[in-house]
């Protein structure tokens, strides 16, 4: 006969239950997103991001080995998160304006998204004397972000939709049209993130530009 599991009732009063590793470097990763948006890279400390996660330090430093390696796990793991929900799936029966604004928009949403910018606003305030930190943020977000969009048009080429020669080149300038300048103005110059609308025309016209020069050219039939 299988032994019953203990019930609440019978576990030892005053001794919460263990949590698994697992679900204690989530917690951890949810503690030091919140302090290093509020607080910044430098000013934020081992021992106060183990009390947050009400852990021991000793713990802390077995599951992450420093500060460093800590900021790119959550890093990571926030741009996974984001990247996870950005939809670049190429379908035949999307035209390709359609399909580029749509795949364009998934980039925007993720380069534009209030986190995204705050990340990368403290990444670049510290990068002087954390040069790491902006080796990481480009490595976890910016370049896999790119990359995707990278697949999706050579997707596109071979089916003879578009003409391109170096679908990376591309993708960078793509994702730079449509985002570099409102992260720009927001992270120098204090200015609001665009609205979704805002955001959609700005989509519309770069799909438009790059569309009306990159677009494959139907065969002239012959007379």
């Amino acid at each position: 006969m299988a032994r019953a599991k203990p019930s609440d009732e019978s576990r030892p009063r005053g001794r919460p239950p263990v949590r698994s590793d697992e679900e204690t470097t989530r917690i951890v990763l949810e503690a030091a997103r919140h302090a290093f948006a509020v607080e910044g890279y430098a000013a934020t400390s081992t021992e106060e991001l183990a009390r947050r996660a009400g852990i021991s330090t000793k713990t802390l430093y077995r599951l992450f080995p420093g500060k460093a390696a800590l900021f790119e796990a959550m890093c990571a793991d926030r741009l996974e998160r984001l990247l996870s929900a950005v939809d670049l799936q190429a379908s035949d029966d999307v035209d390709i304006e359609t399909g580029l604004r749509a795949a364009l928009m998934a980039c925007a949403d993720l380069a534009l998204d209030p986190e995204v910018v705050a990340l990368q606003r403290m990444v670049l305030q510290q990068s002087t004397t954390f040069p790491e930190l902006a080796a990481n943020f480009y490595t976890n977000g910016i370049a896999r972000t790119a990359k995707a969009l990278a697949g999706w048009l050579r997707l596109q080429v071979q089916r003879k939709r578009i003409v391109l020669d170096d679908a990376e080149e591309v993708a960078g300038m793509l994702i730079g049209m449509v985002a570099s300048a409102p992260q720009r103005a927001a992270i120098y110059g204090g200015a609001a993130l665009p609205s979704r609308r805002q955001i959609e025309r700005r989509v519309e016209t770069c799909a438009a530009l790059f569309l009306d020069g990159c677009r494959a050219k139907s065969p002239r039939r012959s007379l």
